[in-house]
């Protein structure tokens, strides 16, 4: 009998199918939130309140001593949501994942430790080839938040951060229209007896649904110019009123900026750089004293005279015209940006502490997979390959050697 029991028991035990993939130990996860090193750069990832669950759950967060200041975040908020506030940022950057808002310069992948994983912007029109060898000479895993999708192949982070830029730019065209900044002395809008403002939206996107929005609020008149009809009927339905739109072409474009006071920028690639559909003849042939915002900057922009400014000196004139390209426009309301960087990454990183770690969330989730850009010492990504003339490896392949 006992044999028989033993023999049934060992054949009951015999799995049916493959076992599920266990994450990798109980190690607590450690979250490093350094301080921002530019000046124009106001914005932080977690908020307290967010840091306060994360620790809740059995994380460890350092973050960097005035890390959460510009955004109005004390150390003592911080500290009191059971992060541990450190002085330099060193300590900040040892931590194995590492939230940056900023891409990191040099200086700072040299204090990260070897093998940690990176979260931030990449903002490919600043990067140069170094900064891909830095992070690679320390086997470095990178992910931006410019790839980063969510399990519906929606992009968050840009989704979130184009809704703040695409309601944010109408005011600061209103704030250069005005004559103290020596603009053409129109109210973005009208009143009456007087024509509305005329504003040209290149791109059909999120920033131009939110830029539409507040235009027609405000009372403007808006064209709005995209290649994909799909982009512009889906903006119509969206914003439940006729506009004017149309496809890209010369001649009707530059009709358009002839006569518009109010010119954005708007245009996304869907991978690597920005074309220039907007020449500099066209720019030439504006108005004087109009104002041209570049919200695809950070791309390379989408307008042949833009060139990167900063919010310290965000503006300069080409042909009499303003020009205002500086990449990073929601951090002029950091505290807004910062709390909705929070709402995304807050989930993701407590389901990363659940399956163990940066590498098993790679291996796991797709969507996340297409935010790396650096794999343990490998460019994974083939347009900045192309870009900075390196050689790159297709992650998938290097996953399935690893596993």
């Amino acid at each position: 009998m006992p044999t028989e029991i033993n023999e049934f028991t060992a054949v009951g035990l015999i799995p049916k199918e493959s076992p599920a993939k266990i994450k990798k130990g109980d190690k607590t996860l450690l979250i490093g939130l350094p301080k921002e090193q530019s000046s124009e750069e106001k914005r932080i990832v977690l908020t307290p309140e967010a840091v306060g669950l994360l620790t809740n759950n059995g994380l460890r967060v350092m973050v960097e001593t005035g890390a959460g200041l510009q955004t109005k975040f004390t150390d003592q908020d911080y500290s009191d949501a059971g992060a541990k506030v450190v002085y330099s940022a060193k300590e900040a950057l040892e931590a194995e994942i590492v939230l940056k808002v900023d891409a990191p310069s040099l200086e700072e992948i040299e204090m990260m430790k070897p093998g940690a994983c990176l979260i931030s912007a990449l903002q490919v029109g600043r990067q140069s080839k170094e900064f891909i060898e830095a992070l690679n000479a320390k086997k470095i895993t990178a992910l931006a938040y410019e790839y980063l999708e969510d399990k519906v192949g929606g992009m968050p982070v840009v989704r979130a951060m184009s809704e703040i830029a695409g309601s944010t730019v109408m005011l600061i065209a209103a704030e250069y229209l005005s004559s103290v900044n020596q603009g053409k002395g129109l109210i973005l809008g009208g009143v009456t007896g007087v024509p509305p403002t005329q504003v040209v939206i290149v791109g059909a996107g999120t920033v131009a649904e939110y830029a539409a929005r507040t235009a027609l609020g405000l009372g403007a008149n808006i064209k709005v110019f995209d290649n994909h009809i799909y982009k512009l009927r889906r903006l119509k339905q969206l914003l439940g009123q006729q506009i004017y739109t149309s496809t890209i072409d010369n001649l009707t474009l530059t009709q358009a900026l002839s006569e518009a006071d109010v010119v954005i920028g708007a245009l996304r690639a869907e991978k690597g750089r920005n074309k220039i559909v907007i020449s500099e003849e066209m720019v030439a042939n504006m108005m004087h004293g109009s104002i041209i915002i570049d919200v695809s900057i950070d791309q390379g922009g989408c307008i042949e005279t833009a060139r990167m400014t900063s919010h310290s000196e965000p503006v300069y004139q080409e042909h009499d015209i303003i020009h205002y390209c500086v990449p990073n426009i929601a951090s002029r309301v950091a505290r807004t940006a910062s709390c909705s960087l929070s709402n995304i990454f807050t989930p993701i990183i407590l389901q990363m502490a659940d399956l163990g770690g940066a590498e098993e969330m790679i291996f796991n989730y797709r969507w996340f997979l297409r935010a790396v850009y650096t794999y343990r010492g490998s460019l994974t990504n083939a347009y900045l390959a192309k870009r900075f003339n390196l050689n790159h490896k297709e992650l998938q392949l290097l996953l399935a050697a690893r596993y």
